[in-house]
Protein backbone atom coordinates (compact mmCIF):
# COMPACT_ATOMS: atom_id res chain seq x y z
CA UNK A 1 0.00 0.00 0.00
CA UNK A 2 1.33 3.34 -0.91
CA UNK A 3 2.34 6.02 1.49
CA UNK A 4 1.22 8.99 -0.43
CA UNK A 5 -2.85 9.72 -1.24
CA UNK A 6 -3.14 11.28 -4.85
CA UNK A 7 -3.62 15.18 -4.53
CA UNK A 8 -5.86 16.93 -7.55
CA UNK A 9 -3.60 18.69 -9.80
CA UNK A 10 -5.57 22.45 -9.87
CA UNK A 11 -4.25 25.80 -11.49
CA UNK A 12 -1.78 27.16 -9.88
CA UNK A 13 -0.75 23.71 -9.14
CA UNK A 14 2.66 24.67 -7.40
CA UNK A 15 1.07 27.01 -4.96
CA UNK A 16 -2.85 25.27 -4.27
CA UNK A 17 -1.25 21.62 -4.82
CA UNK A 18 2.27 21.07 -3.53
CA UNK A 19 4.74 22.52 -1.31
CA UNK A 20 7.06 24.20 -3.55
CA UNK A 21 10.10 26.64 -2.68
CA UNK A 22 10.68 29.49 -4.94
CA UNK A 23 12.57 32.84 -4.60
CA UNK A 24 11.72 36.30 -4.03
CA UNK A 25 11.99 38.60 -6.92
CA UNK A 26 11.65 42.11 -7.75
CA UNK A 27 11.19 42.56 -11.24
CA UNK A 28 11.88 46.47 -12.16
CA UNK A 29 10.08 47.60 -15.80
CA UNK A 30 9.60 50.77 -17.28
CA UNK A 31 5.69 51.89 -17.26
CA UNK A 32 4.83 53.91 -20.75
CA UNK A 33 5.69 57.25 -19.29
CA UNK A 34 9.15 56.07 -18.76
CA UNK A 35 8.89 55.69 -15.09
CA UNK A 36 10.40 52.55 -12.84
CA UNK A 37 7.54 50.11 -11.70
CA UNK A 38 8.36 47.24 -9.58
CA UNK A 39 6.13 43.92 -8.82
CA UNK A 40 6.74 40.69 -7.07
CA UNK A 41 7.38 37.71 -8.96
CA UNK A 42 8.53 33.32 -7.26
CA UNK A 43 7.93 31.79 -10.90
CA UNK A 44 11.50 32.83 -12.01
CA UNK A 45 13.94 30.58 -12.99
CA UNK A 46 17.70 29.74 -14.95
CA UNK A 47 16.59 28.77 -18.53
CA UNK A 48 19.49 28.63 -20.82
CA UNK A 49 22.36 27.85 -18.66
CA UNK A 50 25.44 26.44 -20.99
CA UNK A 51 25.98 25.70 -24.45
CA UNK A 52 24.41 28.58 -26.11
CA UNK A 53 26.02 32.24 -26.65
CA UNK A 54 24.44 33.90 -24.36
CA UNK A 55 22.24 32.85 -20.65
CA UNK A 56 18.94 33.21 -19.97
CA UNK A 57 15.74 33.67 -17.40
CA UNK A 58 12.17 32.20 -17.92
CA UNK A 59 9.89 34.63 -15.76
CA UNK A 60 6.16 33.50 -15.77
CA UNK A 61 3.34 35.83 -15.04
CA UNK A 62 -0.10 37.01 -15.86
CA UNK A 63 -0.28 39.10 -19.40
CA UNK A 64 -2.60 41.50 -18.01
CA UNK A 65 -0.16 42.34 -14.77
CA UNK A 66 2.13 45.93 -14.84
CA UNK A 67 4.54 43.91 -15.10
CA UNK A 68 3.93 41.53 -18.50
CA UNK A 69 2.14 44.85 -20.28
CA UNK A 70 5.69 46.89 -19.54
CA UNK A 71 7.60 43.90 -20.76
CA UNK A 72 5.59 43.34 -23.96
CA UNK A 73 6.07 47.20 -24.44
CA UNK A 74 9.70 48.12 -23.60
CA UNK A 75 11.54 44.61 -23.82
CA UNK A 76 13.66 45.18 -20.99
CA UNK A 77 13.12 44.41 -17.27
CA UNK A 78 15.65 43.98 -13.92
CA UNK A 79 15.54 41.07 -11.94
CA UNK A 80 16.51 41.74 -7.96
CA UNK A 81 16.91 39.55 -5.52
CA UNK A 82 16.20 40.90 -2.09
CA UNK A 83 18.00 39.47 0.91
CA UNK A 84 15.45 38.16 4.18
CA UNK A 85 13.76 40.66 6.55
CA UNK A 86 10.27 40.75 7.72
CA UNK A 87 9.95 44.68 6.28
CA UNK A 88 11.24 43.44 3.09
CA UNK A 89 9.10 40.61 2.53
CA UNK A 90 5.97 42.07 3.83
CA UNK A 91 7.02 44.85 0.92
CA UNK A 92 7.63 42.44 -1.76
CA UNK A 93 3.91 41.55 -0.81
CA UNK A 94 2.03 44.33 -1.11
CA UNK A 95 4.06 44.91 -4.36
CA UNK A 96 2.86 41.62 -5.50
CA UNK A 97 -0.70 42.18 -4.82
CA UNK A 98 -2.84 42.78 -8.29
CA UNK A 99 -5.04 45.59 -8.39
CA UNK A 100 -3.18 49.08 -7.80
CA UNK A 101 -1.56 51.06 -11.11
CA UNK A 102 2.21 51.27 -11.03
CA UNK A 103 1.74 54.56 -10.25
CA UNK A 104 -0.03 53.82 -6.79
CA UNK A 105 2.17 51.13 -6.17
CA UNK A 106 5.42 52.89 -6.49
CA UNK A 107 3.66 55.78 -4.86
CA UNK A 108 4.69 54.17 -1.44
CA UNK A 109 7.44 52.14 -2.50
CA UNK A 110 10.39 51.56 0.40
CA UNK A 111 13.00 50.43 -1.76
CA UNK A 112 15.76 52.82 -3.31
CA UNK A 113 16.52 52.46 -6.94
CA UNK A 114 19.27 53.88 -8.85
CA UNK A 115 20.69 53.49 -12.34
CA UNK A 116 21.85 49.87 -13.46
CA UNK A 117 25.08 49.23 -15.50
CA UNK A 118 23.44 47.20 -18.68
CA UNK A 119 24.21 50.59 -20.97
CA UNK A 120 23.24 50.72 -24.65
CA UNK A 121 20.39 52.66 -26.37
CA UNK A 122 17.56 50.88 -25.21
CA UNK A 123 15.67 52.42 -21.76
CA UNK A 124 15.81 50.79 -19.08
CA UNK A 125 14.47 50.09 -15.80
CA UNK A 126 16.06 51.02 -12.62
CA UNK A 127 17.53 48.63 -10.32
CA UNK A 128 16.53 48.02 -6.02
CA UNK A 129 19.27 49.33 -4.22
CA UNK A 130 18.63 46.88 -1.16
CA UNK A 131 18.92 43.82 -3.70
CA UNK A 132 21.83 41.82 -2.55
CA UNK A 133 22.34 40.59 -6.85
CA UNK A 134 20.33 42.21 -10.07
CA UNK A 135 19.94 40.52 -13.82
CA UNK A 136 19.32 43.15 -16.21
CA UNK A 137 17.67 41.12 -18.95
CA UNK A 138 16.28 42.05 -22.27
CA UNK A 139 13.47 39.71 -23.69
CA UNK A 140 14.34 37.82 -26.51
CA UNK A 141 10.94 38.11 -28.98
CA UNK A 142 12.40 36.86 -31.87
CA UNK A 143 11.86 33.44 -30.14
CA UNK A 144 8.66 31.45 -31.51
CA UNK A 145 7.95 34.77 -32.91
CA UNK A 146 6.39 36.27 -29.46
CA UNK A 147 7.55 39.72 -30.73
CA UNK A 148 3.70 39.08 -32.43
CA UNK A 149 2.26 39.53 -29.42
CA UNK A 150 3.59 43.19 -28.82
CA UNK A 151 0.30 44.66 -30.65
CA UNK A 152 -1.77 43.01 -27.79
CA UNK A 153 -0.42 44.95 -25.18
CA UNK A 154 -3.66 46.88 -23.54
CA UNK A 155 -5.78 43.49 -23.86
CA UNK A 156 -6.23 43.40 -19.97
CA UNK A 157 -9.33 41.18 -19.92
CA UNK A 158 -8.12 38.13 -21.46
CA UNK A 159 -6.08 37.49 -24.54
CA UNK A 160 -7.86 35.34 -27.41
CA UNK A 161 -5.74 32.30 -29.50
CA UNK A 162 -3.72 31.68 -30.66
CA UNK A 163 -1.34 31.42 -27.65
CA UNK A 164 2.60 30.21 -27.89
CA UNK A 165 4.44 27.66 -25.98
CA UNK A 166 7.12 28.35 -24.38
CA UNK A 167 7.66 32.49 -25.32
CA UNK A 168 5.11 35.24 -25.53
CA UNK A 169 1.29 34.62 -24.69
CA UNK A 170 0.82 31.26 -23.63
CA UNK A 171 -2.93 31.51 -22.90
CA UNK A 172 -5.74 33.69 -22.41
CA UNK A 173 -4.07 34.76 -18.84
CA UNK A 174 -0.52 33.71 -19.15
CA UNK A 175 2.94 34.72 -20.46
CA UNK A 176 6.10 33.42 -20.93
CA UNK A 177 9.11 35.78 -21.03
CA UNK A 178 12.52 34.28 -22.24
CA UNK A 179 14.93 36.86 -20.59
CA UNK A 180 19.02 36.91 -21.61
CA UNK A 181 20.97 37.92 -18.54
CA UNK A 182 22.65 41.24 -19.98
CA UNK A 183 24.55 41.93 -16.78
CA UNK A 184 24.62 40.54 -13.14
CA UNK A 185 24.87 43.03 -10.64
CA UNK A 186 26.99 42.02 -7.70
CA UNK A 187 26.89 43.41 -3.89
CA UNK A 188 30.39 44.03 -3.32
CA UNK A 189 30.67 41.63 -0.19
CA UNK A 190 29.04 38.63 -1.90
CA UNK A 191 31.22 39.27 -5.45
CA UNK A 192 34.56 38.57 -3.04
CA UNK A 193 32.88 35.74 -1.46
CA UNK A 194 32.15 34.25 -4.82
CA UNK A 195 35.12 35.18 -6.35
CA UNK A 196 37.59 34.55 -3.29
CA UNK A 197 35.65 31.74 -1.78
CA UNK A 198 32.19 31.20 -0.19
CA UNK A 199 32.07 30.18 3.52
CA UNK A 200 28.69 30.12 5.23
CA UNK A 201 28.86 33.52 7.16
CA UNK A 202 29.27 34.70 3.65
CA UNK A 203 25.82 34.23 1.84
CA UNK A 204 23.27 36.24 1.70
CA UNK A 205 20.26 36.15 3.65
CA UNK A 206 18.22 34.77 0.79
CA UNK A 207 14.01 34.19 1.65
CA UNK A 208 12.90 30.94 -0.08
CA UNK A 209 9.21 31.82 -1.11
CA UNK A 210 5.74 29.57 -0.77
CA UNK A 211 3.73 31.39 -2.85
CA UNK A 212 -0.02 32.32 -2.10
CA UNK A 213 -1.19 29.26 0.33
CA UNK A 214 -4.32 30.24 1.67
CA UNK A 215 -6.86 33.27 1.40
CA UNK A 216 -4.86 35.35 4.15
CA UNK A 217 -1.49 35.28 4.04
CA UNK A 218 2.03 34.75 1.90
CA UNK A 219 4.37 32.24 3.10
CA UNK A 220 7.76 31.88 3.17
CA UNK A 221 10.87 30.77 5.08
CA UNK A 222 13.76 33.20 7.38
CA UNK A 223 17.10 32.48 6.29
CA UNK A 224 19.16 30.15 8.23
CA UNK A 225 23.00 29.58 7.89
CA UNK A 226 23.66 27.48 5.19
CA UNK A 227 25.20 24.07 5.60
CA UNK A 228 27.73 22.32 3.63
CA UNK A 229 27.79 19.21 2.33
CA UNK A 230 31.54 18.09 0.50
CA UNK A 231 31.18 16.82 -2.77
CA UNK A 232 32.71 13.07 -2.86
CA UNK A 233 36.27 13.06 -3.96
CA UNK A 234 36.57 12.51 -7.77
CA UNK A 235 38.13 9.85 -9.24
CA UNK A 236 41.13 10.92 -10.79
CA UNK A 237 42.16 9.43 -14.51
CA UNK A 238 45.04 8.18 -15.35
CA UNK A 239 47.31 11.55 -16.99
CA UNK A 240 47.33 9.11 -20.70
CA UNK A 241 43.70 9.23 -21.16
CA UNK A 242 43.74 13.09 -20.40
CA UNK A 243 46.76 13.65 -22.61
CA UNK A 244 45.36 10.93 -25.34
CA UNK A 245 42.06 12.93 -25.34
CA UNK A 246 44.16 16.53 -25.28
CA UNK A 247 46.46 15.76 -28.08
CA UNK A 248 43.10 15.36 -30.42
CA UNK A 249 40.71 17.70 -29.68
CA UNK A 250 42.43 20.34 -31.92
CA UNK A 251 45.44 20.09 -34.27
CA UNK A 252 46.38 23.97 -33.92
CA UNK A 253 46.41 24.07 -29.95
CA UNK A 254 48.97 21.84 -27.70
CA UNK A 255 49.01 20.58 -24.08
CA UNK A 256 51.41 20.05 -21.77
CA UNK A 257 51.73 17.53 -19.43
CA UNK A 258 51.28 20.00 -16.94
CA UNK A 259 48.48 22.00 -18.44
CA UNK A 260 46.95 18.04 -18.25
CA UNK A 261 47.69 17.50 -15.10
CA UNK A 262 45.07 20.27 -13.99
CA UNK A 263 42.43 18.06 -15.89
CA UNK A 264 42.45 14.67 -14.37
CA UNK A 265 39.99 15.21 -11.32
CA UNK A 266 37.61 16.11 -14.30
CA UNK A 267 35.07 13.37 -14.74
CA UNK A 268 35.42 11.39 -17.95
CA UNK A 269 31.68 13.06 -18.83
CA UNK A 270 32.76 16.37 -18.94
CA UNK A 271 36.26 15.87 -19.89
CA UNK A 272 36.34 16.87 -23.68
CA UNK A 273 33.71 20.07 -22.80
CA UNK A 274 36.53 21.09 -21.06
CA UNK A 275 39.49 20.38 -23.06
CA UNK A 276 37.10 22.39 -25.76
CA UNK A 277 36.86 24.81 -23.20
CA UNK A 278 40.36 26.00 -23.00
CA UNK A 279 40.82 25.52 -26.90
CA UNK A 280 38.25 27.95 -27.37
CA UNK A 281 40.18 30.51 -25.16
CA UNK A 282 43.63 29.80 -26.66
CA UNK A 283 42.49 30.53 -29.80
CA UNK A 284 40.94 33.74 -28.49
CA UNK A 285 43.99 35.30 -26.98
CA UNK A 286 46.36 33.72 -29.79
CA UNK A 287 47.80 30.91 -27.72
CA UNK A 288 49.45 27.60 -29.25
Amino acid sequence: MSSFRDLRIVDNFYQTSAFFPMPTVLVSTLTESGQTSIGSYSLCFPYYVAGKDYYAMLLECRNSSNTAQNILRSGTCALNFIEDSRANFKEAVRLGFPGETSEEKMRKCSFTLEAGQAGGDTPRPLVVKEAYQVFECTWQSDLENAYEDIPKVGQLDGVEPPYRNFNGITSKFGVHFILKVDKILMKERFYNAIVGGVKANTFPRVPVDYGYRDNTHFWYTRFIRPIAERIPAAKEADLSTVTYAACRIDPEVQFTDEACKTLVKVPRVFLKTALQGCVDWAKENGVT
